[in-house]
């Protein structure tokens, strides 16, 4: 399945738009607190578990919206965008959802 951050295609045309489709991962306050406790992996001020993490979670949202595109049918999702939020007691989870819109393209 095509998915791409841009609205237009240059080489496809969009034959169908059905809607908005999404996907989100919540990544909970134990995977920080393991993350931080792994402190020692930063180097040069980035840490490879924690992006590590935010790789896993992005990658399970868009594979979320992917599946629910599918499912009504589209064979591309066009315009999509990632958000990153932190929600809970004090920030203590993170929470990457993807969002587009479904299309049938050919």
């Amino acid at each position: 399945m095509l998915v791409t951050t841009t609205s237009a295609l240059d080489n496809a045309k969009v034959v169908k738009y059905i809607g908005l489709v999404s996907g989100e991962a919540i990544l909970g306050a134990n995977i920080f607190r393991d993350l931080f406790a792994g402190i020692r992996d930063i180097v040069g001020g980035r840490s490879a578990a924690y992006e590590s993490e935010l790789r896993k979670a992005k990658e399970i949202a868009v594979q979320e919206m992917q599946q629910q595109a599918a499912s009504l049918g589209a064979n591309a999702v066009i315009g999509v965008d990632l958000d990153y939020e932190t929600i809970g007691n004090g920030g203590s989870m993170l929470m990457v959802s993807a969002s587009g819109t479904a299309v049938v393209i050919e």
